[in-house]
C-alpha cells in the first residue's frame, strides 16, 4: 500500500517531517512527492507561487502561498497524474519564481515550533506569577499546582522606564515586587540587628542600676525639660533642681510649674525644687550641669566640696568661656581643681519639644566609653535616643560654634536677603566650623553628625532659637542692649563670637562669616554692609 502507516496519521504540525511523515520528504531533499496525495489531518491541497500543488496546514494562522483547492476538485493534468508533479504544466499565475516544497514545509514546522515554545522571559515568570490570573498578582502558588506559562499575566514593570510611562506622573511611586519584598527583607534585618545589639548590651552590662536621685544644677528651660525627660522615664526616682532663686523653688513644689521659662507645661511629681547644695547634692548617682558656661567656673568653685570626686557629671551647657577661651571640657577640671568624671550632652535639642515628649537625638561625649553608656542608659528612652562618643572636643566645639552661626542666620532672615542667601551663608558657615574644629583635634564624623550638623540646622533654621531670635532682631535694626535687656533666657552665641576670633588667630584659620558677626555685635560694622563685604570677597576654589 502507498499510504503511510496509520499511527502516523494524527501527528501534529510541529513535530520532526522525516520521523513521523515519512512520505513528507526531508527540507533538504529537492523533488516529488511519493505516492498519492493523501491529506493528513488538518492539511489541504494548495497552489504554491509556481503553480505547484502542495500539502499546507490548514490552521488560521499558517501562511499560504496560492488559493486552497480541494483533492476532488482539482482539473487539468494533474488531476489525470496526481504522482507526477513535475510533468504536469503549471499555470501562468506570475506570482514569481517557483517555491520548493522543501524550504516551504521548514519554514511551516519552525514557524509553528517558535509558536508554540515559550519565551524565555516567561519561563523566568513562573516562579513569581500566580498559575491562577483570576486570583489577583503575588497570590502564593498552592502546593502542586502546575506550572502553565500560558496563562500567566505579565507581572508590571520593576521600574517605571520612562518609555513605559502614559504621563509624566504615571509611573510615581511604583516599585516592582521584587523590589518591594527587598525593602521588607532589609527592614526585617534592621529590626533583628536592632534585637541582638540590645540583647547582647544588656548580656554584657549585666543588672542595670536602679536610679534612686538626680540633681540637675539649674532651673533653666533646658535643666526643667531635661529633669522633666528623667523624671518621666524614671518615676520611682526623685529629681532634684538646684536653684538660685527661693521663690521660684517654692512655685515649683507647690504648682509644679516653672513659671519664668517653661509656664505651660505640668512638671511631674516627683521632681522637687530646692536652693540647698548639700540637699540636692547628697545621696545623687547623677548630677546634670545645665549652668550657663560663664557661671560654671563660679558655681563649681562654691560647691566643689560637696561634690563627691566620683558623682559622675553631665554637662549640657554650650559655648566657650569669655576670659579663657576654653571650652567646658579645660573649665570643669580647672573650677574642680580635680579630674571629676564628665560626660557632655550635646545635639539638636529645643527644650520645648523634649516637653511635648518628641522624638529627639542627642550624643554623650566622653573618654571614659563605659561611662558614656552608662548615662546612655539613663537617659535613653522611646523618645530621646542617645548615641555615644569619644570625640569630646569635637562635640563641644560644635555646640559652642553653632551659636555664632545662628546669629549670622537670624540676620540674614532680618534683613530679608532669602533662600539662596541663607543656604549660601550656612553653608560657609558650616566650613568654617570644620575648619576651625579640624585644628583643634575634632575628627570629621563627628561634624557631619547629630552633634555638629544636626545641631547646626536646627539652631540656624528653627524658629525657637534664642541665637537666631537675636540675629533677627539685629537685622531688623534693633540696639543689641535692648535685644538683651528684653529677653530673660541666655543667648551664648553673643559672648561667645568675641572667642572665635581669638581661637581662629590662635591656630591660624581666617573665618569670614563668623568674624564678620563679631564685628556687628561690636557695633563696629552694620549687618547690612557686613553682608556686602562679605559678597565682595575674592572668588576662590571650592
Amino acid at each position: 500500500s502507498l499510504l503511510p502507516p496509520s499511527h502516523l496519521l494524527n501527528t501534529t504540525s510541529h513535530q520532526h517531517p522525516e520521523t513521523l511523515r515519512p512520505w513528507m520528504p526531508w527540507p533538504t531533499q529537492r523533488g516529488k512527492l511519493p505516492g498519492p496525495q493523501v491529506p493528513s489531518p488538518g492539511r489541504q491541497l494548495q497552489l504554491d507561487p509556481g503553480g505547484r500543488r502542495v500539502w499546507r496546514s490548514s490552521r488560521p494562522t499558517s501562511t499560504t502561498c496560492g488559493p486552497s483547492v480541494r483533492p476532488d476538485s482539482v482539473t487539468g493534468p494533474a488531476a489525470e497524474d496526481p504522482g507526477g508533479l513535475e510533468d504536469s504544466q503549471p499555470p501562468e499565475v506570475g506570482l514569481g519564481p517557483s517555491v520548493s516544497l522543501g524550504r516551504l514545509a521548514d519554514a511551516d514546522v519552525k514557524k509553528e515550533r517558535r509558536r508554540d515554545k515559550p519565551r524565555k522571559a516567561d519561563k523566568r515568570r513562573l516562579a513569581d506569577r500566580d498559575p491562577n490570573p483570576s486570583a489577583g498578582p503575588g497570590t502564593p502558588r498552592p502546593r502542586g499546582a502546575r506550572r502553565c506559562w500560558r496563562t500567566r499575566p505579565s507581572p508590571p514593570p520593576r521600574w517605571p522606564w520612562p518609555g513605559s510611562l502614559a504621563g509624566a506622573d504615571a509611573g510615581a511611586g511604583h516599585v516592582g515586587h521584587r523590589s518591594r519584598a527587598s525593602v521588607r527583607a532589609e527592614w526585617k534585618n534592621i529590626m533583628r540587628w536592632s534585637r541582638l545589639f540590645k540583647l547582647r548590651r544588656i548580656r554584657r552590662r549585666g543588672t542595670a542600676l536602679r536610679l534612686r536621685k538626680v540633681v540637675v544644677f539649674g532651673g533653666g528651660s533646658f535643666g526643667t525639660a531635661l529633669a522633666t525627660a528623667l523624671a518621666r522615664q524614671h518615676p520611682d526616682a526623685v529629681v532634684y533642681m538646684l536653684l538660685r532663686d527661693p521663690y521660684l523653688a517654692c512655685e515649683m513644689n507647690e504648682g509644679h510649674v516653672n513659671t519664668r521659662y517653661l509656664p505651660a507645661w505640668v512638671l511631674p511629681p516627683n521632681i522637687v525644687a530646692t536652693t540647698s547644695a548639700r540637699e540636692a547634692i547628697e545621696g545623687s548617682q547623677y548630677a546634670i550641669h545645665a549652668v550657663p558656661v560663664q557661671q560654671t567656673r563660679s558655681f563649681l568653685q562654691s560647691i566643689k566640696t560637696l561634690l563627691p570626686p566620683t558623682l559622675p557629671l553631665v554637662s549640657v551647657s554650650k559655648g566657650l568661656e569669655v576670659s579663657s577661651g576654653h571650652v567646658l571640657s579645660d573649665v570643669i577640671p580647672s573650677a574642680l581643681g580635680r579630674k571629676q568624671p564628665t560626660v557632655y550632652l550635646s545635639g539638636p535639642s529645643f527644650a520645648a519639644e523634649l516637653m511635648d515628649s518628641k522624638p529627639t537625638g542627642v550624643v554623650a561625649a566622653s573618654k571614659d566609653k563605659a561611662l558614656a553608656e552608662a548615662v546612655q542608659h539613663v537617659f535613653a528612652s522611646p523618645t530621646f535616643r542617645v548615641n555615644t562618643s569619644t570625640d569630646v572636643v569635637g562635640v563641644e566645639v560644635c555646640g559652642a560654634l553653632k551659636n555664632v552661626l545662628a546669629i549670622a542666620a537670624g540676620i540674614v532672615e532680618g534683613l530679608d536677603l532669602g533662600h539662596n542667601a541663607m543656604a549660601a551663608l550656612v553653608a560657609q558657615g558650616c566650613a568654617e566650623i570644620r575648619w576651625l574644629a579640624e585644628k583643634m583635634g575634632a575628627r570629621g564624623a563627628t561634624l557631619s553628625g547629630p552633634a555638629g550638623l544636626g545641631d547646626i540646622i536646627l539652631t540656624c533654621y528653627g524658629s525657637l532659637s534664642r541665637n537666631r531670635s537675636v540675629g533677627v532682631r539685629l537685622g531688623r535694626g534693633e540696639p543689641l542692649a535692648d535685644i538683651l535687656g528684653s529677653s530673660h533666657q541666655v543667648a551664648e552665641g553673643v559672648a561667645t563670637a568675641g572667642v572665635v576670633v581669638g581661637l581662629a588667630r590662635k591656630y591660624r584659620v581666617q573665618l569670614p562669616v563668623l568674624t564678620a558677626v563679631a564685628q556687628i555685635l561690636d557695633g563696629h560694622i552694620s549687618a547690612r554692609e557686613a553682608v556686602f563685604e562679605l559678597m565682595n570677597l575674592p572668588q576662590v576654589d571650592e
